[in-house]
């Protein structure tokens, strides 16, 4: 940029000082520093902008490297799954030709859904007295009544 040092400041200012005049100088310098100001704020937001560009450019760089790697890692997985489906189906057509199996056919339990079973046969629970039919309290009072001697 331009090279100013502190001679030619006071240079500057000397000349201001004449060309003006002391009256208007402390305004013209106000105004002076806000229009430098305001410059610096605007080359600062343009270098600012510059690097954003640069940076979105790099990254759209990037975006597209990784999408081509994807779509080379797709194209790759999809020839192997199918050099694989054909494999596999060579090798099972090899093996054994298809059959259909069989399906068994539903046959009803044909059980009373009401009747509890427990897990003792019937035949040990016969062989060792074991009850098997509720009795009501009347049938209970007359089984189970002492006999009369007579």
């Amino acid at each position: 940029m331009i090279d100013l040092g502190i001679s030619k400041i006071a240079l500057i200012g000397a000349v201001a000082l004449i060309v003006i005049g002391p009256e208007k100088l402390p305004r013209v310098a106000r105004t002076v520093g806000t229009l430098l100001g305001k410059a610096q704020r605007y080359v600062s937001d343009v270098k600012a902008e510059v690097n954003r560009s640069m940076e979105l450019d790099e990254l759209k760089k990037m975006r597209d490297s990784v999408e081509s790697a994807a779509r080379n890692v797709e194209s790759s997985i999809q020839a192997e799954t199918q050099s694989f489906e054909k494999s596999w189906a060579e090798t099972t057509a090899e093996l054994t030709e298809p059959v259909a199996p069989e399906m068994p056919q539903y046959k009803h339990p044909g059980k009373h859904w009401r009747l509890k079973q427990g897990a003792t046969p019937q035949w040990y629970k016969a062989r060792n007295g074991v009850r098997t039919k509720a009795l009501s309290g009347a049938a209970r009072v007359a089984r189970y009544r002492p006999q009369r001697l007579s």
